[in-house]
């Protein structure tokens, strides 16, 4: 292998297009349950597939080998259906995914912010309440905060701004129950949180607005020493296109790794179990890495990490 070259970011702009280059990310966990009796289970772990992520190579293994089913969960994110045994299991997913490497809406370019009446009618369930995005019980709130902010992309980034003030990130703070509304009252909690508050204020403004799921390594951004965990976030639906903002960290960031979108984080867990289990084990792993960092599934090797620091490096 190579020397990694050391280059500057790319542009924040259009032109910036002209000259993409795409990184590798690996990205995975390990997880293990530990399983009074057989249960059913629905897990989202592998990436999406489009045109803005191409799998490279991936190993995917649930226990010893147990089979599963690997199916469209109906908007088109990828879900792994199986029984688990009674005892302990142990889950691991690696891949590598090639990604582009741009900011987020390096191409931002149409405002519009479009009635419900032009929307096409995935975009217009997402400017409605769902269960963890109440934007029912956050109308007053939007509506006396970012009246008076033009629509479309100031107004978005008017309220993540709004939620990165607002709500303190506390690691581990995360509960399975609480919505936007609570959370907004509460002041704190983790990345889902965020999106799930960021999300409620957009559709309570009428912008369409969805959850996403997925991995964010710190490509020219200085790896802050926490544990690495999946990441949520949103995207907003202005002019015909989906964008995508963060109210967790509130910056563009290189290198995003889609998992699962939808209405919020009922249509984005990482795992849904349907009975006892206790979750005993989690890694999660996200970094830039050389194409020819080792095979998928064999220990991560952060030596040979690429990111975690504001110079951008291609191998």
């Amino acid at each position: 292998m190579s020397t990694p070259i050391i280059v500057p970011p790319p542009p924040n702009g259009p032109a910036s297009r002209r000259a993409v280059r795409n990184v590798a990310v690996r990205v995975g966990c390990r997880l293990a349950y530990q399983i009074p009796q057989d249960v059913a289970a629905v897990f989202k772990l592998r990436p999406r597939i489009d045109a803005h992520q191409m799998l490279e190579d991936e190993f995917l293994r649930f226990g010893h080998d147990l089979p599963y089913e690997d199916a469209d969960d109906g908007r088109d994110n990828r879900m792994q259906r199986l029984l688990l045994p009674a005892g302990s299991v142990e889950i691991r997913h690696d891949a590598i995914v090639s990604v582009p490497c741009v900011l987020d809406n390096h191409d931002q370019a149409d405002d519009l912010l479009l009635s419900p009446l032009h929307l096409p009618a995935e975009a217009v369930r997402c400017t409605l309440p769902s269960r963890y995005c109440d934007s029912d019980k956050l109308l007053n709130l939007a509506w006396s905060t970012f009246a008076g902010v033009p629509g479309g992309h100031e107004r978005v980034r008017a309220i993540c701004d709004w939620v990165h003030e607002h709500v303190e990130y506390r690691f581990g703070s995360g509960r399975s129950d609480i919505a936007a509304s609570e959370v907004v009252s509460q002041g704190f909690g983790v990345c889902r949180d965020f999106a799930h508050v960021g999300i409620a204020l957009c559709r309570a403004m009428n912008i369409p607005a969805r959850y996403v799921t997925g991995h964010l390594p710190d490509i020219g951004y200085v790896d802050p020493g926490s544990p690495m965990d999946f990441h949520a976030y949103m995207e907003v639906y202005l002019g015909g296109k989906w964008f995508t903002y963060d109210p967790r960290y509130n910056v563009p960031r290189i290198g995003r790794v889609a998992i699962a979108r939808g209405l919020d984080a009922v249509d984005g867990a990482f795992a849904t179990i349907y009975g006892s289990a206790q979750l005993s084990y989690f890694e999660v792993w996200a970094y830039q890495t050389p194409l020819d960092a080792g095979t998928v599934g064999e220990p991560i090797d952060l030596s040979r990490r690429l990111d975690g620091t504001e110079t951008i490096r291609f191998e």
